[in-house]
């Protein structure tokens, strides 16, 4: 993480300081003055009584920020108020070279400077890439995030790192492209990170997933000439807090063409790198779950392929077996992703698990429905496990949208052939993807997240930036450490 969250009772003089103020605030508290002139004092506060968010002073040797909360009727908003706040806070600093800068929270909202630390972190995040000139490569001048006093613990701070972490994790995994990560460099990659977090890593290679008879997998890699890879990752601390596990399931294609069913291009094939976030997502879970020791038991499923149209290509009316035993007539080889998933979601029912949640990039439909704002979610869960992830979506602004699963839905994915097609009519095509993997279904509450929107932006926005931007790793970290409490 190209930033350093850390912890200290109070700043050295001369410091580059923030002080997080309460909503409403219009006069320059006493314990934001500090040592601030008479004539600094009343420029502050004449900008305070003007309504500005963000007051800067320049002391040529520091600076000093006053940044004040906003009012909002719901404290989920309050948290996002606070990391955008962040993000606008990062181009001041930038601005001005700041390398390091210590946050104060005056404010009533205990955890503000830990939420404007996080918005400062996401912001921060770059994808070092493969530019060769120097200025590209130099290093941000920020490189450390101070929070002074109570307000904050080491504890909380090193949690934030470690969740911070995942995400930059999953973000650098989805901006790679195919010929620095396909599907055996991302297993490679994931296992190195379990390496530095503590958790395992399983590595399925291309005879074993034959010996499985993951056919979904295995129809959609044809058309490679690279193998398939299906990796299993495993956190399973001591003093695990749940009996059954939580299975994480992945969509790992490093990179869809749509196979012989062509994508067209541009603005279709060609950011068709980020077609893994799903898996990134799961990694990115796992190694924040490891790296802050908590005690879940978590298992995470990544089945990863390319999807081209070269070589033995499979083909639209072909008809697959599935690892489930299942029949699918192929109508569209562009409708990969669900083929892989039924695979994997149909192997994790050996692990008798709690729960199973799946994150793909599955499709267009979705973001036609939502765009970038939110991610679709379906399921077969209880009302009160779907409002319980719904609840975690809104306290890190990584919202959902659930979408029926009627039976109605069931004809959209029939097959005259076969037990089912793998695409659905021209309406609803979120829906009747997570209906196809509703049939691989078996023994287990489940929940599917459709993140195709806000997985890859084309443009920067806010904290969240241009690219990958690691969504799903906050929701589910949030999500699962909320069961600790139940």
């Amino acid at each position: 993480m190209s930033l350093v969250l850390t912890h200290a009772t109070s700043a050295p003089e001369r410091a580059t300081q923030v002080f997080l103020l309460p909503a409403g605030t219009s006069a320059l508290p006493a314990d934001a003055a500090g040592d601030l002139s008479a004539e600094a004092r009343q420029y502050v506060a004449a900008a305070l009584a003007d309504d500005q968010k963000l007051v800067h002073l320049n002391h040529f040797s520091h600076h000093h920020y006053f940044v004040v909360l906003s009012t909002k009727p719901t404290p989920g908003q309050v948290a996002e108020a606070l990391r955008r706040s962040g993000h606008a806070l990062h181009a001041q600093l930038k601005a001005e070279k700041v390398a390091e800068v210590f946050v104060h929270n005056l404010s009533d909202v205990p955890n503000a400077g830990l939420l404007l630390a996080e918005g400062l972190a996401l912001t921060a995040y770059r994808f070092d890439g493969y530019k060769t000139d120097e200025k590209s490569r130099q290093a941000p001048a920020l490189t450390k995030v101070t929070l002074v006093g109570e307000a904050a613990t080491a504890a909380q701070i090193a949690e934030l790192d470690g969740l911070l972490q995942g995400v930059m994790l999953a973000r650098d995994l989805v901006n790679a492209p195919l010929n620095k990560l396909n599907a055996v460099q991302l297993a490679e990659r994931i296992a190195e990170a379990g390496d530095q977090a503590g958790y395992t890593t399983d590595i399925l290679d291309l005879p074993k997933i034959e010996a499985l008879r993951m056919g979904g997998l295995l129809a959609v890699n044809l058309g490679s000439p690279e193998p398939p890879t299906f990796s299993i990752l495993e956190w399973k601390p001591e003093g695990a807090k749940n009996e059954k596990p939580y299975v994480l399931v992945g969509k790992g294609v490093v990179f869809d063409t749509g196979g012989l069913s062509l994508k067209p291009t541009p603005n279709s094939m060609d950011m068709m790198k980020c077609d893994m976030a799903g898996g990134a997502a799961v990694a990115g879970t796992l190694f924040a779950l490891a790296k802050n020791q908590v005690p879940l038991h978590v298992i995470g499923l990544v089945p990863a392929t390319d999807n081209r149209p070269g070589g033995l290509a499979y083909a639209p009316g072909d008809v697959l077996t599935m690892h489930s035993g299942l029949t699918v007539e192929v109508k569209n080889t562009d409708a990969e992703g669900r083929l892989l998933l039924a695979d994997a979601l149909s192997f994790a029912k050996k692990y008798d698990p709690a729960l199973v949640i799946d994150l793909a990039t599955l499709t267009g439909a979705a973001v036609r429905a939502l765009a970038t704002e939110a991610s679709a979610s379906m399921g077969t869960a209880e009302l009160a496990t779907m409002q319980q992830l719904s609840e975690a979506g809104y306290a890190v602004h990584e919202r959902l949208v659930e979408f029926p699963l009627w039976d109605e839905y069931a004809d959209h994915i029939k097959s005259d052939i076969a037990d089912l097609s793998n695409l659905g009519k021209g309406e609803a095509g979120h829906i009747s993807a997570a209906k196809f993997l509703e049939r691989f279904i078996e023994g287990y509450p489940w929940i599917h997240l459709d993140i195709a929107g806000p997985a890859y932006l084309t443009a920067a926005e806010s904290y969240r930036g241009k690219g990958g931007t690691g969504v799903g790793v906050r929701l589910l970290y949030e999500f699962l450490t909320r069961q600790l409490s139940k």
